[in-house]
């Protein structure tokens, strides 16, 4: 297989989940000197944002993106320390937890395989992160953008509490904050005053991009 084959091949199978082929050809495109980004952004990165807009027209669901989601993390596994070591520039770092009281965690995953797809560089605090948690992990990692995730309706209040503790840190206008969850609306982020709110996976990661693109381009004015 050449290295164009290689590509396709690699864009085809993350499309429909083949995790073990995935790993395969990446070991392939690595043993042919392929290089680690021409591989994520040339194959793996269009194929998952093709995974998240057949997401969006309702041609796939959860499970396909899932599927797509873990056969992609396995390829990420390989490059991940070559792209450290060869200094490629991330989209941003973003720092993830579920909040305090909620145990959920399948939603966040998949939204920090996505964004690690979209060459984020994800910090995951895992489930029922206190306030205090958020930010010291804040201060020692300095995020471009910090998620609260809650599935359920009764930690959903968690969200101001984190925001409180942020504030009373000095760290709100340091760091953007998104918040995401099943029962969670754009009126209730707007509510608790985060800055940007995402309905899935996919479009936590376009958020996320705009987000950072417009606090960008305001620190240069």
């Amino acid at each position: 297989m050449g290295p164009d084959e290689i590509l396709k091949a690699l864009y085809d199978e993350t499309l429909v989940g083949n995790g073990p082929r995935v790993l395969e050809l990446t070991n392939l495109g690595l043993e042919q000197g392929m290089t680690p980004e021409t591989m994520l952004f040339d194959a793996l990165i269009p194929s998952l944002e093709e995974v998240g807009a057949r997401f969006e027209r309702g041609d796939f669901f959860v499970p396909e993106m899932l599927i797509a989601g873990k056969a992609m993390s396995g390829a990420l596994d390989v490059l991940r320390p070559l792209l450290a070591d060869t200094g490629a520039e991330t989209a941003g770092t973003f720092l993830m937890g579920t909040v305090k009281g909620d145990v959920h965690d399948i939603g966040k995953n998949l939204v920090n395989i996505m964004l690690e797809g979209a060459g984020f560089h994800v910090i995951d605090l895992g489930v029922q992160v206190a306030p205090e948690k958020f930010v010291t992990a804040i201060q020692e990692h300095k995020p471009d953008v910090v998620g609260f995730s809650a599935f359920l309706t009764t930690t959903m209040p968690m969200f101001k509490a984190n925001m409180n503790a942020l504030q009373k840190a000095g760290l709100r206008d340091q760091v953007i904050v998104m918040v995401g969850g099943a029962p969670v609306t754009q009126e209730y982020a707007d509510a608790v005053g985060a800055d940007g709110y995402a309905a899935d996976a996919s479009a936590a990661v376009k958020r996320a991009k705009e987000l950072i693109r417009q606090r960008r381009v305001a620190a240069t004015v």
